[in-house]
């Protein structure tokens, strides 16, 4: 869910579908029932080649149901010069969309026509938390594929500088609650982040102060070794947090540390609600697994496509 440029927040609301679009857990048993062994084996595939893969596809699925809904319009291409989503500044470093690719193609032979690229998005995100040693849920299917992707609306995605105020208002012009915010920031515990998205707090934080006073300071001198003012390297960043390749409950206990990466994850900690929520979090990874999985189902339960797309990157 890392936002890699902040952008003006824009007050824009697309009219999402209610969650009750025919979405329902057995939606192809009977039009293709080898639906979820075959996204799983693609899932698995790409997994054993590229350990960044899980994070990718829950990042990718979260950007994808934040703008209009969870159609599948993060997957389409560019055409000409009209700019999709997955070429918006906070999408440049999405990647595995090959999983997804890989996944519809086998889909195809054996069920033409049938499985929307957004269901099998939602259902790979399931599988990449885990694969990666997070829960596994029942995800309700029968969504559409978009027709519109503009890059001009990747604006609408929550930004790393965001505060608890800009997180809280995001999040509920998508009928997602306080407690969806913090279980779905949760997320960040798959995951790497370049520089730039949190240079804002180990930089020129204010007129005053170079660095933000609520980090831990080991941690952001850490950062800033391998972050400096004018970093020149373009892969350089960090890890979201210390078993970033396993979906656990550690980024809670980092954020009461001080070590969290993004300002929109320290600015957690400013609310009395959302702060206890992190503590619970932290202290039981059964209560974080339980809220994030009802928040997931939540959010991936936004709808807005008309079709069923033959090949994920193109509009039929």
């Amino acid at each position: 869910m890392e936002a890699i440029v902040a952008l003006a927040f824009a007050f824009l609301v697309f009219p999402f579908s209610s969650p009750a679009q025919a979405l329902s857990s057995n939606y192809y048993d009977h039009t293709c029932p080898q639906l979820e062994s075959i996204v799983r084996s693609a899932v698995q595939k790409a997994m054993s080649n590229d350990k960044t893969v899980p994070a990718a596809l829950l990042r990718m699925h979260f950007h994808d149901c934040f703008i209009r809904g969870c159609d599948a319009s993060v997957l389409l291409n560019s055409k000409g010069k009209s700019k999709a989503e997955k070429d918006g500044p906070p999408n440049i470093s999405l990647h595995a969309f090959y999983v997804i690719d890989n996944a519809k193609k086998a889909l195809e032979s054996k069920c033409p026509g049938i499985v929307s690229c957004a269901d099998i998005l939602a259902l790979a995100a399931r599988d990449a938390v885990a694969m990666s040693g997070g829960p596994s849920w029942e995800v309700p299917k029968g969504r559409k594929d978009g027709r519109i992707s503009l890059a001009s609306e990747t604006r609408q995605l929550p930004a790393p500088i965001f505060n608890i105020s800009q997180l809280k208002q995001n999040f509920a012009r998508r009928g997602l609650s306080i407690k969806d915010l913090v279980a779905l920031s949760g997320g960040h515990t798959l995951g790497f982040s370049h520089c730039s998205s949190f240079q804002n707090r180990i930089h020129n934080f204010n007129a005053t102060l170079d660095v933000d006073p609520t980090m831990n300071p080991s941690f952001a001198s850490k950062l800033r070794s391998v972050c400096p003012a004018h970093n020149k390297v373009k892969n350089a960043g960090s890890p979201l947090d210390s078993s970033n390749l396993i979906f656990d409950n550690a980024y809670y206990k980092l954020l009461l540390q001080g070590n969290s990466i993004f300002s929109s994850d320290q600015t957690l900690l400013t609310t009395p609600k959302t702060k206890a929520l992190v503590s619970k979090f932290a202290s039981s990874q059964k209560a974080f697994e339980k809220a994030f999985v009802e928040s997931m189902i939540k959010m991936s339960s936004l709808t807005g496509g008309q079709e069923i797309r033959l090949d994920c990157r193109v509009v039929r």
